[in-house]
C-alpha cells in the first residue's frame, strides 16, 4: 500500500521541481506546483522561461478535469495581480474547484502579499500555509531581491587542503579535478550573473561561460568588480554594494579572486558559500581570501551552517548557508 504523503512531503517535492525554473524564469521567481488527487499526481508545473506561464497555470492545464477536488501544493503564494501576459493565478485556482491549496511562502510582492491566499479561500477552497525550508531555499534568489534589493550571492572557492587558490606565481590550473570543474559549470548555468575581480580578469581573462553539452546557451551575464574598464560583453560593478544595480537577476555567482571574496565577505553580502577542496597541499601559495577586517575570532563563529557535503571525484564539495540572524541590521529587515 502506497504511503500517504504529508503536506510537507508534497511541498518538498515541489521545491525539487522548482530547480527546473532556475534561472530561466527571471525576472519572475522560479515557482513549482503539484496537483494531487487520491494521493496521486494529476498535474505539475514550474515557471516557464521569461516568467510565463506560471507554475500553477501549467499544472492546472496538465490536470484538466482532474483538477476538480484536487489539492494544489505550491512553493509560493499564487499571484493576485493581472498582467498583460495573463490572468492572476489566484483567479485561475479559485475557478478550478480545488478541494485545497497548500503553499509554503507568502509572496512579499505587495501586489499579492496575502491577497492571493485570501482570494482563493474566498472561493470556498481550503487554504493553509505550511512551513517548508526546502521551498524557501528554492526561492532564495527571489526573496533576497524582494526583501534586500539585491541578488542572492553565492561565493565559490576552490582551494587546496591548506587554503590556497594558486601558487605564488599565480598558477591555478588546475587545483580541482574534472568532476568538480564540471559541477562549477552546472552552478554557473543556474545563475543569472557571474562576477570576478579585476585582477582575476586581467591576469586570467576567464571566459565565465557554461561549457557543458546542451547547456552552452545558459551562460550567465558577466560582470567584473573594478573601477577600470572592461571589454564588450562584460559589465562593470564598482563595489560589492553596487550589485543592487544588476538588473532583474535573482542569483549572482562570485568566483573570485581572493580580494573580491574578501570584499563581499567584509560587506556582509555573501548568502551561500560553495567550497571545493582538493586533496593537495600547496604551501605558501595565494590564500583563498584576504583580510576581511575581523578584530576578534568570536565574531567569526556561528555565522555559517553546513547544509551539504558530497564527494566530486577526488575533491570534496561543501555548501555553507549564512544564518539570517547574523546579518548586519540593514540586511535583517
Amino acid at each position: 500500500m502506497q504511503r500517504r504523503r504529508s503536506d510537507a512531503d508534497w511541498l518538498a517535492a515541489a521545491a525539487r521541481l522548482a530547480v527546473r525554473a532556475r534561472p530561466l524564469s527571471s525576472p519572475n521567481p522560479g515557482v513549482a506546483a503539484i496537483l494531487v488527487k487520491d494521493n496521486a499526481v494529476v498535474g505539475r508545473g514550474w515557471t516557464q522561461p521569461g516568467g510565463r506561464p506560471h507554475a500553477e497555470a501549467v499544472a492546472l492545464l496538465q490536470a484538466g478535469d482532474d483538477a476538480h477536488g484536487a489539492t494544489l501544493y505550491v512553493t509560493l503564494e499564487p499571484c493576485a495581480h493581472r498582467s498583460d501576459r495573463g490572468p492572476a493565478c489566484s483567479d485561475l485556482i479559485a475557478a478550478a474547484g480545488l478541494a485545497a491549496m497548500v503553499y509554503a511562502v507568502e509572496d512579499p510582492d505587495p501586489r499579492t502579499a496575502g491577497d492571493g491566499a485570501k482570494r482563493i479561500a474566498g472561493a470556498g477552497t481550503q487554504v493553509r500555509q505550511v512551513r517548508c525550508p526546502a521551498a524557501r531555499d528554492s526561492l532564495s534568489g527571489y526573496l533576497t531581491r524582494k526583501q534586500l534589493g539585491r541578488p542572492h550571492v553565492t561565493l565559490k572557492l576552490a582551494m587546496s587542503l591548506d587554503g590556497c587558490i594558486a601558487l605564488d606565481n599565480g598558477n591555478s590550473q588546475w587545483i580541482t579535478g574534472e568532476t568538480a570543474r564540471a559541477h562549477v559549470h552546472s552552478r554557473r548555468a543556474m545563475s543569472d550573473a557571474i562576477l570576478v575581480g579585476g585582477g582575476t580578469w586581467r591576469s586570467d581573462r576567464p571566459r565565465l561561460d557554461v561549457r557543458l553539452p546542451g547547456l552552452e546557451q545558459r551562460s550567465p551575464d558577466r560582470y567584473v568588480l573594478t573601477r577600470g574598464g572592461a571589454p564588450d560583453g562584460v559589465s562593470i560593478v564598482s563595489s560589492p554594494r553596487a550589485i543592487s544595480e544588476i538588473p532583474d537577476g535573482h542569483y549572482l555567482y562570485v568566483e573570485g579572486g581572493a580580494k573580491t571574496a574578501a570584499a563581499f565577505l567584509a560587506a556582509d553580502l555573501v548568502d551561500t558559500v560553495h567550497l571545493y577542496r582538493a586533496p593537495i597541499f600547496i604551501g605558501g601559495g595565494a590564500p583563498s581570501v584576504t583580510d576581511i577586517g575581523l578584530s576578534d575570532l568570536a565574531s567569526a563563529h556561528d555565522r555559517w551552517t553546513l547544509t551539504d557535503r558530497r564527494q566530486l571525484g577526488s575533491d570534496l564539495f561543501e555548501v555553507y548557508q549564512r544564518r539570517a540572524d547574523t546579518r548586519c541590521p540593514k540586511e535583517r529587515n
